[in-house]
């Protein structure tokens, strides 16, 4: 339990001569709301295949709660709970027959699978809905997704824009079941481009661009000048030079 979370030395990853990631050094405490930020194309999904063993590294070192990739890449799959930018759902099941699958794959008896399954539908107000995934919101395949990614009770949470889609009674529910697993003392590793949510949930956050690392530490370091956390992160990976004005707009 002494270890990091989430411990990145050097990582890195090319497609063809571009570096999507580029020497990232991450070090997640456990028991933190983790935000990662950065751009669009800045490396941040990239990042987060590497660290669930989706896609390989080109170089580099990662832990994930004590195990090294890809040596012990089973055991961490057993101990993260995954919300993918890209909801990966079974469109021909119900959200609790999803979900009961899900708990089966972690290997929960089936009894237990169709317990915790009833109780995360009617926890993310999806109890009354008996159509299939494939009619779902976008907001409501976030919700199956969160769901799904709770389960098997993980210890770490990679999220990637889990709440784009969501309504603001979805979004302030799934809020709180994230702060609640901080409380019990999960890790939440976060990206949002909702620089508001970030701000309000995460103690610590680091931001990439170009796939390095610009900026990394708690909140109050970040924002000492006395800035937002929008104005920080405009400053460190914003437009260079002024803004472009069209005349006839």
């Amino acid at each position: 339990m002494s270890s990091p979370a989430i411990l990145v030395r050097d990582l890195k990853k090319y497609y063809g001569y571009k570096a999507a990631v580029d020497g990232v050094d991450l070090e997640v405490p456990r028991g933190s709301f983790f935000g990662f930020l950065g751009p669009n194309g800045a490396g941040k999904s990239t990042t987060i295949r590497m660290l669930t063993g989706l896609i390989p590294s080109d170089g580099g070192t990662v832990e994930i709660l004590g195990f090294r990739l890809p040596e012990q890449e089973l055991e961490i799959k057993r101990r993260i709970g995954l919300v993918p930018d890209e909801s990966l759902l079974f469109d021909r099941l119900t959200g609790a027959e999803f979900l009961e699958f899900v708990g089966r794959m972690y290997d929960l008896s089936r009894p237990v699978a169709v317990e915790r399954a009833r109780g995360l539908m009617d926890l993310f107000q999806l109890q009354a809905d008996r159509k299939i995934i494939g009619e779902y919101s976008k907001g409501m395949r976030k919700r199956v997704a969160m769901a799904a990614s709770l389960i098997h009770h993980p210890d770490l949470f990679l999220m990637d824009e889990p709440f784009e889609g969501v309504d603001a009674v979805g979004a302030r529910l799934m809020k709180d079941v994230l702060l609640d697993q901080v409380k019990r003392g999960a890790t939440i590793f976060l990206t949002s481009h909702v620089l508001e949510v970030v701000e309000r949930l995460c103690d610590r956050i680091a931001i990439i661009n170009d796939g390095k690392i610009v900026s990394n530490g708690t909140l109050e370091e970040l924002r000492r000048g006395g800035e937002s956390l929008e104005d920080v992160f405009v400053r460190l990976v914003g437009a260079k030079g002024p803004v472009e004005r069209l005349d006839w707009l």
